[in-house]
């Protein structure tokens, strides 16, 4: 049973360069990972990439074709995949994927594909059908919790992903690393990641617009009679920011439940037997219930991204810095005993 996340969000959110974070981070730490190209019209790719959409069609053909805009070639093309979803099966078989595997889906922007067109929701299903188990990523740029009425349109575009796709679901402010260019906030962080109560936040956007208090009430509401949304925070060039989100992602798909083999008997797992198949009572308490390891606090993200942002700057160059030098030491030292 290959793991994975289908990367969706808005055009510009982030999901190409998150997925090829991804990838490069995966790599880093031995574990398998394979990309998955479902845009059309992303072509090349940041991140190496040997399944591509871009094989089977293309929006430009599609255009050109049909006589088609931008946004209908895509929704084309996805129902064009839909229909051959054997070539992508195949592709997937002749990769390689295996149970071991983590694969990332980078799907296009358009939100109408994650919302209300069925054609996405239709490939994921299938996806589960053959052995897939997938959670959504959704990117959103942070920008959006700088202004109001900006950050209630992304609640409502959430929570409609969520209702329509089906998928254990991670929505994420990306960008993080941005957000103090756009604007002070008006509530600390942890009010947005965490959609507090969200009363405060209808009494700004009647401020500004007083026509409108009662429909920004009962909008409000509804997020909140929901009860599920609520966002993770993610820079891509900072390594503890994509650890904490990848763990996240691992504990909504059980991929953290998944023992040791050095914790594991030889009786539960034979041979040559995948990690995904091992036995894993021994972790699975430990790791459901207790917090992900090194987890930062919203108030760190915050003091690091928002309130003090250049002086974590100046003390993270200098730390490179001091690793660097003690990198070039130590080749000097094993340089002198070689050649003693």
């Amino acid at each position: 049973m290959p793991f994975g996340e289908i990367v969706i969000g808005s055009p510009g959110s982030g999901k190409s360069t998150y997925a090829y974070g991804k990838y490069q981070l995966m790599t880093a730490l031995g574990r398998s990972c394979v990309v998955v190209n479902l845009d059309p019209a992303n072509d090349p790719t940041p991140y190496p990439c040997n399944i591509s959409l871009f094989d089977l069609v293309t929006v430009r053909d599609t255009m050109k074709e049909f006589g088609l805009g931008p946004n209908g070639a895509m929704l084309y093309c996805m129902e064009y995949l839909e229909a051959n979803f054997d070539w992508l099966e195949e592709r997937l078989k002749e990769e390689g994927v295996g149970d071991d595997d983590w694969v990332i889906f980078d799907c296009p922007g358009q939100v109408e594909l994650s919302t209300n067109h069925d054609s996405l929701k239709h490939i994921i299903e299938r996806l589960g059908k053959i052995g897939f188990r997938l959670a959504a990523v959704h990117l959103c740029d942070a920008h959006y919790v700088t202004d109001a009425s900006k950050y209630i349109a992304v609640l409502l575009l959430a929570l409609r992903t969520m209702l329509h796709l089906g998928l254990p679901h991670i929505n994420v402010l990306s960008k993080m690393d941005l957000i103090k260019q756009y604007g002070d906030l008006e509530f600390n962080l942890e009010f947005y990641t965490e959609v507090q109560d969200l009363s405060y936040l209808a009494n700004v956007l009647s401020d500004a617009s007083p026509r409108f208090t009662e429909l920004n009430m009962r909008i409000t509401e509804l997020i909140e009679d929901f009860g599920l949304v609520g966002f993770e925070t993610l820079a891509v060039e900072d390594k503890a920011s994509m650890v904490q989100l990848m763990r996240t992602v691992d504990r909504a798909l059980g991929y953290a439940f998944v023992a040791d083999p050095s914790t594991t008997t030889a009786e539960l797992a034979p041979p040559g037997v995948p990690r995904s198949q091992q036995d894993n009572r021994n972790a699975l308490f430990s790791a459901a219930a207790g917090v992900i390891p090194g987890a930062r606090s919203v108030q760190d993200i915050q003091e690091r991204w928002v309130d003090a942002r250049e002086a974590y700057d100046q003390w993270e160059l200098a730390e490179w810095h001091k690793e660097g030098a003690q990198v070039a030491a130590d080749k000097a030292r094993r340089d002198r005993e070689e050649k003693g």
